[in-house]
């Protein structure tokens, strides 16, 4: 088993798909800590069902290791490589790691969500205003939808569930567009 060191960071392991486990099993196998977030979800076949246990981000494993010693790790079947920049593997931030760990311990059913961040394009799923499209903004942990009229320069925002967004695909709006002084308003 590894010692742990200052040096020692969790990484996240791109891997082939389906070798999640095997993969986490491996670097279990060569001393690292290894983490899978999981789920459990319910598939049916066309002759029967079964509650599964699946990981929650597919494709990821998460291992702590110090990465000037990574190579045992790559070396394992199924693994892709580190996520990372062309310079090298980027940590992921401890924090966010001993949340994932702290919510797979509490046994509270979690789920894969889509990512949304400020600034993102987004469309409301349901309710009184489903169908509409505009901007997330994020307004004292409360999610707004901003509906912008380019012409007027002027935009409205209505405060929406967070269960009721999702991202359009389209990308995000980092600073809003100057337009020509003739189409200002005083």
């Amino acid at each position: 088993m590894l010692i742990e060191t200052p040096t020692m960071r969790w990484y996240a392991l791109r891997v082939k798909s389906n070798r999640e486990w095997t993969v986490a099993a491996a670097a279990r196998g060569k001393g690292f800590e290894e983490f899978v977030p999981r789920y459990r979800v319910r598939r049916q076949w066309s002759d029967r069902v079964r509650d599964m246990e699946v990981p929650l981000f597919a494709g990821y494993v998460f291992c702590r290791l110090d990465v000037r010693e990574r190579l045992p790790v790559l070396t394992i079947p199924g693994v892709v490589g580190f996520v990372g920049t062309r310079q090298g593997p980027l940590p992921v931030e401890e924090a966010e790691v001993a949340a994932l760990q702290r919510i797979a311990g509490s046994g509270a059913p979690a789920a894969p969500w889509p990512y949304l961040r400020a600034g993102q394009r987004v469309r409301i799923t349901r309710g009184p205003l489903r169908g509409l499209e505009g901007l997330l903004a994020l307004v004292k942990s409360d999610y707004r939808l901003v509906l912008s009229v380019t012409l007027l320069q002027r935009s409205v925002a209505v405060e929406v569930d967070r269960d009721a967004i999702i991202p359009t695909g389209q990308p995000p709006m980092v600073a809003r567009p100057s337009y020509p002084a003739a189409v200002r308003t005083a």
